[in-house]
């Protein structure tokens, strides 16, 4: 608890400096004025409840968005009930405050995605020359020997400068999912899903490729639903 300083002018100028309280029990009746003069020269973001010894102030107070109003002698019931009000605003306004923090967050990690540029197209270095080609036109990445490639739908293999975990944080979720430590696959190569041993899956894509492409148990189901939802 905190009790002010003795007259109005240094009171405000305490608000002024310090944080303000969740709850102010003011007397209306200052020595060197009214409380009505305090707070419109403070103006605290604080719970207040009036205390006094006359009731003509009972319409005025409720101007200032008062909590309670306690007359001289004070009960110690309407005390306690004063108290009691405070703190269920107190845990109100707390609950508010909590839920506007996540909707924040929630709207800037929305945000955040909607702003996301993903890569659109690579540069690829041969020797005596260079070339792009784009995003679109892959259907799929490998890695190979710590060689990474990235092969067009044409059926040519092309090799990139990135590793897979670097091109999974360029590449747009919608079209491609990273299905294994060695693949990368758009959604438009997948040709095929067959079941294989223990829970796991084989899975065929256009253009072939010579070897296999296996999916853990584990991955599958995230597989599946990449396949089937739509990418938020």
């Amino acid at each position: 608890m905190t009790v002010l300083p003795g007259t109005i002018e240094d009171s405000v100028k305490w608000f002024a400096e310090n944080p303000h309280p969740d709850v102010l029990f003011l007397d209306i009746q200052l020595n060197d004025g009214n409380s009505f003069l305090f707070i419109e020269q403070a103006n605290p973001q604080s719970m207040i409840v009036f205390t006094t010894a006359y009731d003509e102030y009972a319409v005025q107070v409720f101007t200032v968005n008062s909590v309670d109003y306690l007359l001289k002698p004070i009960h110690k019931d309407r005390l306690v009930n004063a108290i009691r009000k405070c703190e269920r605003l107190l845990s109100l306004h707390e609950n508010s405050l909590s839920k506007l923090l996540d909707l924040e967050q929630l709207l800037r990690t929305i945000a955040e995605k909607k702003e996301k540029q993903f890569r659109t197209r690579f540069l690829i270095s041969v020797p005596k020359h260079f070339y792009t080609i784009q995003v679109t036109e892959i259907a799929y990445f490998y890695s190979e020997d710590k060689v990474t490639f990235a092969v067009t739908r044409d059926g040519k293999s092309h090799i990139i400068d990135f590793p897979l975990n670097k091109l999974e944080e360029q590449l747009d979720g919608k079209q491609f999912h990273r299905v294994n430590r060695q693949f990368i696959l758009s959604v438009d190569s997948i040709l095929d899903i067959q079941p294989y041993f223990n829970g796991k899956a084989i899975i065929k894509v256009r253009p072939s490729y010579d070897g296999v492409i296996q999916i853990s148990r584990e991955k599958v189901p995230a597989l599946k639903l990449w396949l089937d939802e739509p990418y938020i």
